[in-house]
């Protein structure tokens, strides 16, 4: 008889925690998993596909426009917000069921319920009243869009949450913020006819990205009709008795819109955990504090996904499950490999990178080749849509490494995907230039670019 009810006990239904909640069952292991709202997590309930799904929806005017080029005539069109919602609601209802019946079929115990730690191995089940114990826990709860209780008028808010199930399609929209998610809703908002907004305190948008891509997207966005204003913040919100929305900017301009949204980061869900009755450590913002292996300052508490506010991603919330899996019990210990993360921003156009930016590489490396291609797609060419694709690889010059890998255009985020293996795999621009191109296709000039465009020599370009 085991002194403990449970082998693992994991806290939060989300892409993390499903994934070693799972795994670990499957391995006969005894397996609670705590959630108290919905299974899926950020990612499949509110978070990368209903957004996706929301993208696909915002492309089709341009769609439409395009076809006339290759001869097609397109017929009167209309676009239904609530049509929308409830293909997307029945879509994300669909993905939650294959998550618990994984969960199921792998014979981990569902709790729908909050899960409170109530010390190194006993966690109180709060919709049941009762407390069990387990010999490790694993905290994967994720986190939420970051408030601005500062702000006056904050209570007249949405953030990314509440835009999945606005009842109607605003008129107007402001959105304050420059990451990927204020960028790809003003995308979306504007692709379904919204007048939109993009306010951002910075000088550019997309910070840490490489700044071709931020600049090439930022003109690309100006061009489709986006209004982007940069180092403005917004000072107050006030609701007319018409039910819009007044934002007071700090450059003296007034916005009246009808839905005002913030992205200006994201919190971890850490509070009323009891992490301090457990004796886990957090941080200044509220993250659990890990070690290379995803151990707490607990020695049998593990914490993984957006909760420790490593990187805030889907693929690695599973990755560092599948290594807490390694390490705990298959005993070959595992750390997260957090190098070389390929990523994708779902604008319009679309963004794919991995690896190191040109400022990042110049100040690591003493000399960088840069090879950069901008041209305007083939499928643009009948259309006449006079959108530009930007490709470019960052080469350490001592070692011939690709060490970047950027792409603005169409299906970027797939490029990313298939180029970030090239990167991880440390090839050169040697192994680059001997492959044969995919002819016709953008992705060729990815291996065609045989001479630099310029060199980066102790971090100034030459």
């Amino acid at each position: 008889m085991s002194e403990f009810d449970y082998d693992l006990f994991v806290i939060g239904g989300g892409s993390g925690g499903v994934r070693a909640g799972r795994l670990a069952a499957a391995m006969g292991k005894r397996v609670a998993i705590a959630e108290e709202y919905r299974f899926g997590g950020t990612c499949v309930i509110r978070g990368c596909v209903p957004k996706k799904l929301f993208v696909y929806a915002s492309q089709f005017p341009e769609h439409f426009e395009d076809a006339a080029g290759y001869g097609w005539t397109v017929g009167e069109t209309r676009f239904d917000w609530p049509t929308l919602i409830a293909n997307k609601d029945r879509e994300i209802a669909r993905l939650e069921g294959l998550y618990r019946r994984g969960l199921e079929n792998a014979g981990a115990h569902i709790l729908e319920s909050r899960a409170v730690l109530e010390g190194p191995h006993s966690v109180r089940i709060v919709a049941e009243g009762r407390t069990v114990t387990a010999r490790h826990i694993l905290i994967a709860t994720g986190g939420r869009p970051s408030p601005h209780p500062a702000l006056p008028g904050a209570e007249h808010t949405i953030a990314s949450n509440e835009a999945f199930h606005l009842e109607a399609l605003p008129r107007a929209i402001a959105i304050a913020g420059g990451g990927y998610i204020a960028v790809e809703f003003a995308n979306i908002f504007h692709g379904l006819g919204v007048e939109t907004t993009l306010v951002y305190r910075g000088k550019e948008i997309l910070g840490r990205f490489d700044m071709d891509m931020r600049r090439g997207l930022h003109a690309a966005m100006e061009a489709k009709g986006i209004r982007i204003l940069t180092q403005a913040i917004a000072h107050g919100v006030e609701k007319r008795p018409d039910g819009r929305l007044d934002i007071a900017l700090s450059n003296d301009e007034r916005l009246t819109v009808d839905q005002f949204m913030l992205a200006i980061g994201r919190t971890p869900n850490t509070e009323g955990l009891g992490l301090d009755t457990a004796g886990v450590e957090t941080g200044p913002g509220g993250e659990i504090v890990v070690d290379d292996y995803s151990r707490t300052s607990v020695r049998h508490i593990y914490a993984v996904g957006d909760v420790t506010n490593r990187v805030q991603l889907t693929p690695v919330a599973i990755h560092e499950a599948m290594c807490f899996i390694d390490t705990v019990y298959r005993d070959r210990p595992a750390k997260p490999d957090f190098d070389a993360i390929a990523t994708a921003v779902f604008s319009q156009p679309e963004i794919g990178t991995v690896g190191l930016s040109e400022d990042e590489a110049g100040k690591r490396f003493d000399e960088v080749e840069i090879y950069r291609a901008e041209f305007r797609p083939m499928r643009h060419t009948l259309s006449g849509r006079q959108e530009r694709t930007i490709m470019k690889l960052v080469v350490d010059a001592a070692t011939r490494r690709v060490v970047g890998a950027h792409v603005l255009g169409p299906d970027a985020g797939e490029m990313a995907q298939l180029i970030g293996i090239a990167v991880k795999a440390k090839l050169t621009k040697d192994d680059f230039d001997a492959t044969m191109a995919v002819h016709p296709s953008a992705a060729e000039e990815l291996v065609t670019m045989y001479a630099p465009s310029y060199l980066v020599r102790n971090g100034e370009r030459v």
